[in-house]
């Protein structure tokens, strides 16, 4: 099982209405080395201004972005490149990444490698911890900036310190 960590940056709340604008993955293991980082062209005509603002990115930036199928292209033929087993989809906030991703596979490809499910990273540490009142986020050693890539280093940080320092067991 190879756990791979994501985050989307999008223009509004939900998929089809709004767009994912961009996404970053790394596969969590000690190197931290094997990222994928995409840019897509929205697919809707709505936005909101203060969404789109995280991001970094302007409207006008966006739609010169590429088109969302090869970039949902590309993750899928990245994941299958990484992938030792079943990739595991895991993210900070995995109710608003994965549905955008999901959205993003299944509209553009037809199937999710990831199949049906996915893990959030705050719970994992909740449940290890025993207290549904602490949070995740001191653990991370790479500031998080809202890109994508930055996030999710800081998040795998996070997950691995889980792992190697509190006996957090995976399945490999």
């Amino acid at each position: 099982m190879t756990y791979i960590m994501v985050d989307v940056e999008s223009d509004g709340s939900i998929p089809a209405d709004f767009s994912m604008i961009c996404f970053g993955a790394v596969v969590v293991d000690s190197a931290l080395d094997k990222k994928f980082y995409g840019q897509l062209r929205p697919i809707s005509e709505q936005w909101i201004p203060e969404r789109l603002a995280v991001s970094g990115f302007t409207r006008g930036q966006t739609l010169q972005f590429d088109a969302p199928q090869k970039v949902m292209q590309e993750f899928d033929n990245w994941i299958k490149t990484v992938s030792k087993g079943k990739p595991l989809f895991i993210s900070d906030n995995n109710g608003f990444d994965w549905q955008f991703i999901n959205y993003y596979f299944h509209h553009f490809l037809g199937n999710n490698p990831f199949g049906h499910s996915s893990t959030n990273l705050g719970s994992l540490y909740k449940g290890l911890m025993k207290d549904t009142s602490l949070n995740f986020k001191h653990l991370r050693k790479t500031t998080h900036t809202h890109h994508p890539l930055d996030d999710t280093i800081g998040n795998a940080e996070a997950l691995l310190h889980m792992i190697h320092e509190m006996g957090l067991k995976t399945k490999s």
